[in-house]
């Protein structure tokens, strides 16, 4: 295997009395050692589903239906709920997004902490307990004992998400997946937590896939971004491609929307208009065509092919094939259709 991280052609969908809701439609990407990897999007695109899917922690109604998952050797397709428990927190952790909800509140912190320790090795509970206070140590936790017998109520939005991380990365993972990390603190904090996170990347030599909707989290410390659009990635490639040389209108889209920090007269930001598309009847062609600008006949009948424009850089979008058109003989076949 070639990457730490492959997925395939990925389709999953969630079966609900509506219907079926494609929520991921022929996604693929991968991952190498050590590797930084935005997938970003608004919600309800699929960056969560992708991640969560590669853990095993897709339950019903959702249901993997083409595709294969890769990790690390393993084939996640055909691995059983009980192999699935050996490598998840051990070789790949998640910090979820919410760590108020996700951390248990009837136990302390150190019990929580300990709980993946002795889950996932053969440490006693005195070695697990001194495991946790270097853990705390680690995440930049102040008095790493008082801490330990506290609950999660106790402690505030910024300690409780580096608590969410000391977990992740109890057993020192290959993969850590972020899902969505920063959202619920405040910008100072944000910071905080991304540097913290680099810092023990580079530390522990393992890869981040960071999932979020802000373009701004993942511009300094993202070696790759994935951009996702109703369970598609319309867009993928080095960070520099997608600030730089967006191909696809969503990508566009984002970067306009993002306020610019050295722009001394007033501007206003350009939202993307419309709502996203409605998962449980998706649309023939592509499925950014209802709020593009730029939309043509052709974008609502066929999903535009895959246009690479470098080994790492790729987009699907009908714009980009016209522009080939046009610079070749004949005219623009798509402009034609």
């Amino acid at each position: 295997m070639k990457h730490l991280v492959d997925i395939e052609h990925e389709r999953l969908s969630f079966f609900t009395p509506a219907g079926e809701v494609k929520a991921l439609d022929d996604v693929s990407f991968y991952v190498n050692e050590g590797e930084v990897i935005g997938i970003v999007g608004e919600s309800g695109s699929g960056k969560s589903v992708t991640s969560y899917s590669l853990m095993g922690l897709i339950a019903n109604p959702g249901k993997i239906i083409g595709g294969d998952l890769y990790f690390n050797g393993y084939h996640i397709n055909e691995m059983s709920e009980k192999e699935m428990r050996k490598i998840r927190g051990n070789e790949v952790s998640i910090i979820f997004q919410d760590p108020m909800t996700s951390l248990n509140p009837v136990y302390t912190i150190g019990n929580q902490i300990m709980e993946v320790i002795l889950l996932h090795t053969n440490k006693s509970k005195t070695e697990a307990r001194e495991r946790a206070k270097e853990l705390l140590t680690l995440v930049g936790i102040n008095e790493p004992d008082k801490r330990l017998k506290q609950y999660p109520h106790e402690l505030s939005g910024g300690m409780r998400q580096r608590v969410m991380i000391a977990m992740a990365l109890a057993c020192e993972p290959k993969l850590l997946i972020a899902d969505e990390p920063t959202t619920a603190l405040d910008v100072t904090i944000q910071a905080q937590i991304i540097e913290l996170m680099m810092e023990l990347k580079n530390k522990l030599g393992m890869a981040i896939i960071m999932i979020t909707h802000d373009l701004g989290v993942v511009a300094s410390i993202c070696d790759r971004i994935a951009v996702m659009y109703a369970g598609k990635i319309v867009e993928s490639g080095m960070t520099d491609d997608i600030f730089y040389n967006p191909k696809h209108e969503y990508t566009k889209g984002l970067l306009k929307s993002i306020p610019k920090m050295y722009e001394y007269d007033y501007e206003r930001l350009v939202p993307i208009e419309g709502s996203p598309v409605d998962m449980l009847n998706p649309p023939k062609g592509c499925p950014f065509a209802s709020r593009c600008d730029s939309c043509m006949k052709i974008c609502l009948r066929e999903m535009p092919p895959v246009k690479n424009f470098s080994d790492t850089h790729y987009s699907q979008c009908w714009l980009n094939e016209i522009e080939d058109d046009i610079k070749s003989e004949g005219g623009s076949e798509c402009l034609k259709k």
